[in-house]
């Protein structure tokens, strides 16, 4: 049965196609919701792992923020991906802007209780629910965000489009993550003023998506099946026929986890050993996603739109010497041989090296599966990346309670992450491509 869309959004998809891509109302209104939720989620999950570095009589529960954050993704991301084809992607997202609202309301009344209280095991319990409410609401944004670009624009423009919205991405990752630390320092004993802030943002991001332009059910009879929330047997089925593609993947996750661990590991060493400022350690946090914005770019000049192999060992060697500087520490165990301004150059180098390493991975990822496979295998990619970062808390939980118990300083972290990188390094042995199509969307996959 073929399906028609309805009057309206037959002739707004009409005009669409007819003006450029920057004279697009509907495409600058996802642009500036993809802007804000990223700058609201990375402003207010840097304050909670802020806050949560050392907790009296508690200790360092990053890894808790990190777990509940991150949960919601591999529970909930496969039905978000089924709500979104079943419903109109602009419904899902405008959808979750709103929840966003409430859930920002909450985060912004517990900061007004923090401002009375001191931390406790309660006020940390009732942050986590919030965090874990921020990454369902994420999660269910996600695939609608995504998927709502070829129904906006016409295909040639969908190049230009995602480059845009990477670029702003990544300038609203770098702001959130920076002013994080600036707002604890500034507003430390009125951190509501904060959660009032994140609350007003929501709000410009709901009116943002407002203005996307509304577009018909992809698949309005679309059935529930439960293996939407899995791996479905057909991607399994390709995985244990493909080898190299089933390492890639497990690499892939791998990846992700370290990557999760060296963002709790910068703020326990500039907190603790570096005993610099809130603001200075958020400040260190962004340098690393700037760092992997120059490194993507770089990477995907490099690779050509292929599989490049050179490329992909430059910058997983390129991390793990970084993550070996940033963990060698100097007489003084309190103080760091790179000190801070070196300390900043070396993780924007791991930055620029994760980026290399990044996109010539993820042109595997698009090139690698059968062209009926491509998006159910990036899913099952994105399920396992998350499953990763998840790992990741239980990792530094591990890593942080040796160090420890070792008495050995907090940089010891990046040590133990540098292992994991190690091992992608000496295991991990792709083959050059030289028969995948060009992917002009590398970049785009790698954030």
């Amino acid at each position: 049965m073929t399906r028609t869309s309805p009057p309206d959004a037959e002739k707004a998809s009409r005009a669409a196609d007819t003006v450029g891509l920057y004279a697009n109302g509907g495409f600058w209104g996802l642009v500036g919701t993809q802007f804000l939720g990223a700058f609201n989620d990375n402003l207010f999950k840097q304050i909670l792992l802020l806050l949560f570095v050392e907790i009296p009589r508690l200790g360092d529960l990053q890894w808790l923020a990190t777990l509940t954050f991150s949960v919601p993704f591999i529970v909930f991301s496969g039905y978000a991906g089924y709500l979104s084809d079943r419903y109109s992607k602009r419904r899902v997202i405008v959808l979750s802007k709103v929840a966003e609202i409430a859930i920002m309301a909450a985060g912004g009344l517990l900061f007004a209780v923090l401002a009375a209280w001191t931390m406790n095991a309660v006020l940390v319990g009732l942050l986590c629910f919030v965090l874990f409410s921020m990454g369902a609401q994420s999660a269910f944004f996600g695939p609608g965000k995504y998927g709502i670009l070829p129904e906006l624009l016409p295909e040639e423009q969908l190049p230009q489009a995602n480059g845009f919205i990477l670029m702003m991405t990544f300038v609203a990752i770098i702001l959130g993550s920076a002013c994080a630390g600036g707002m604890l320092d500034w507003f430390g004993d009125r951190l509501w003023t904060t959660g009032l802030a994140c609350v007003g943002i929501a709000i410009a991001g709901t009116w943002t998506s407002a203005q996307v332009r509304p577009v018909p059910a992809a698949s309005p009879s679309l059935a529930f099946d439960w293996s939407t929330v899995a791996i479905p047997h057909d991607v399994r089925s390709c995985l244990r026929r493909d080898l190299p593609l089933l390492t890639a993947l497990i690499v892939s996750s791998v990846f992700w986890m370290a990557a999760a661990v060296v963002q709790m590991a910068v703020n326990t060493f500039g907190r603790l050993q570096l005993e610099v400022s809130d603001s200075r350690t958020s400040l260190m946090v962004a340098s690393i996603s700037f760092g992997i914005a120059v490194g993507s770019v770089l990477g995907a000049g490099l690779s050509r739109g292929r599989f490049n192999t050179r490329v992909l060992k430059a910058g997983v060697w390129g991390m793990f010497i970084s993550l070996a500087l940033l963990s060698v520490p100097a007489a003084n165990e309190h103080r760091h041989l790179l000190g801070y301004a070196g300390s900043v150059v070396v993780l924007i180098l791991l930055g620029v090296f994760t980026g290399m390493f990044a996109v010539p991975l993820q042109v595997f990822m698009q090139a690698r599966p059968p062209e009926a496979l491509k998006g159910r295998m990036i899913a099952t990619q994105n399920l396992l990346n998350w499953i990763g970062i998840t790992g990741s808390s239980l990792y530094y939980f591990a890593g942080s309670k040796t160090i420890s118990a070792l008495g050995w300083p907090p940089s010891a972290n990046f040590a133990f992450t540098a292992l994991l990188i190690l091992g992608i390094g000496l295991l991990y042995h792709p083959r050059p491509s030289t028969h995948e199509p060009a992917i002009g969307s590398a970049v785009e996959g790698a954030s």
